[in-house]
């Protein structure tokens, strides 16, 4: 069974991090393979800035990353990069 669904619904829909339960934001966009037009990533923005009112990073989660789509949120296996480390002064 296939089932159809729009950019728009897609949008629609919140990213949540199965691996710790942390919500990553909505799909903004997609990244799709030239030559067979198949979905490679969807990109979330990460908020950033003052209050969180601007964009300073894109997350990209490789489509082979997503678990399941449901009827509210796309589940997924995203594993940060690690933090960097701070010197101690």
């Amino acid at each position: 069974m296939v089932i159809v669904m729009t950019f728009r619904e897609l949008r629609c829909k919140e990213v949540i991090n199965c691996i710790d339960g942390v919500k990553l934001g909505y799909v903004t966009d997609l990244e799709f393979c030239k030559e067979n037009g198949q979905i490679e990533a969807l990109l979330v923005p990460e908020p950033g800035g003052c209050f969180g009112c601007f964009i300073n990073k894109v997350l990209r989660i490789p489509y082979c990353n997503v678990v399941r789509i449901g009827p509210d949120v796309i589940v997924v296996k995203h594993q940060p990069p690690p933090s960097p480390k701070r010197k101690n002064r």
